[in-house]
């Protein structure tokens, strides 16, 4: 299925699988690499991250090869298209593994655009891609996904009907908005189920995961440059996540100026204007 349709999916339902989207030994290979990663953490505390739940993020750093997933060619033209209209550029907000063990309760059901308290059903500020590293059964915790429950529905305090279970294999990938309703399925059988959620979001926004935090110039310079704008070393026009005036990618190239100029960062609407402006100033003077 090309991105095409299953973007014409997403937005039709707020969800859409991507089947074998990446080799099944791919994700059981990260699943391998993560492993002292799982087997370290400790449950999360309160009830929303769940006290039979493990949670760790900063995979870029502990394992590079998430960087496959992060920058995997459908899941990018996917959110993209689902976030450009709102944004100049889109940037990584999240990435996460989780373990849910046996005994895990049902996740409160929840929306992941109410983190920022923004207007309801105007925008989308949100793409999730949930990755499993193992199967996701009905009987382990697989995800949660109310159909039809985003977009404007979202205003609505209780979504109709039942939720699909997001039956998965690894390699598989889950894509949802923002504004869908969703949640992991209690696990009611004797396995672990691990998977990984990387997020997108408007890049005007403060990402869930601080990503300068997770990733400091030492160790995002040693990134693709395109990953490292993608966790936040270049500017959203106007200006905005400037470091001293200038994009902050300039942080990547090693020892840096203490004396720097700022440099304009504008939409071509905005240098059009200004050009005008200052062409008119120009002229009466």
């Amino acid at each position: 299925m090309s991105p095409e349709a299953h973007g014409k999916i997403l937005n039709a339902q707020g969800y859409c699988i991507v089947r074998g989207a990446i080799p099944s030994a791919q994700a059981l290979a990260l699943d391998r690499a993560l492993g002292p990663g799982f087997e370290a953490t400790p449950f999360c505390e309160g009830g929303f991250y769940g006290e039979r739940t493990k949670r760790f993020g900063r995979l870029l750093s502990r394992a590079p090869e998430t960087d496959r997933l992060v920058r995997h060619p459908t899941i990018l033209t996917l959110a993209e298209e689902m976030l450009s209209p709102w944004c100049d550029t889109i940037q990584l907000n999240l990435t996460q593994a989780i373990a849910i063990h046996p005994g895990a309760l049902s996740q409160f059901p929840h929306r992941d655009q109410d983190m920022w308290r923004g207007a309801v059903g105007e925008v989308e500020y949100l793409v999730n891609v949930m990755w499993p590293l193992t199967d996701y059964r009905a009987d382990n915790g697989a995800t949660l996904i109310w159909p039809g429950s985003h977009g404007v529905a979202a205003r609505a305090d209780q979504p109709e009907g039942e939720p699909v279970v997001a039956e998965m294999k690894p390699g598989d990938a889950l894509v949802f908005l923002g504004s869908t309703l969703h949640g992991a399925g209690g696990n009611l059988s004797g396995d672990i189920r691990r998977g990984l959620i990387i997020s997108y979001c408007l890049g005007w926004l403060k990402p869930y995961e601080n990503q300068w935090l997770a990733y400091p110039p030492d160790v995002a310079r040693h990134f693709p440059r395109p990953l490292a704008e993608l966790v936040g070393y270049r500017q959203h026009r106007p200006n905005l996540g400037n470091y001293e005036g200038r994009c902050p990618s300039v942080l990547l190239d090693g020892p840096v100026d203490p004396a720097l100029g700022a440099i304009d960062a504008l939409r071509p609407d905005q240098s059009l204007a200004l050009e005008a402006y200052l062409a008119e100033q120009r002229r009466r003077d």
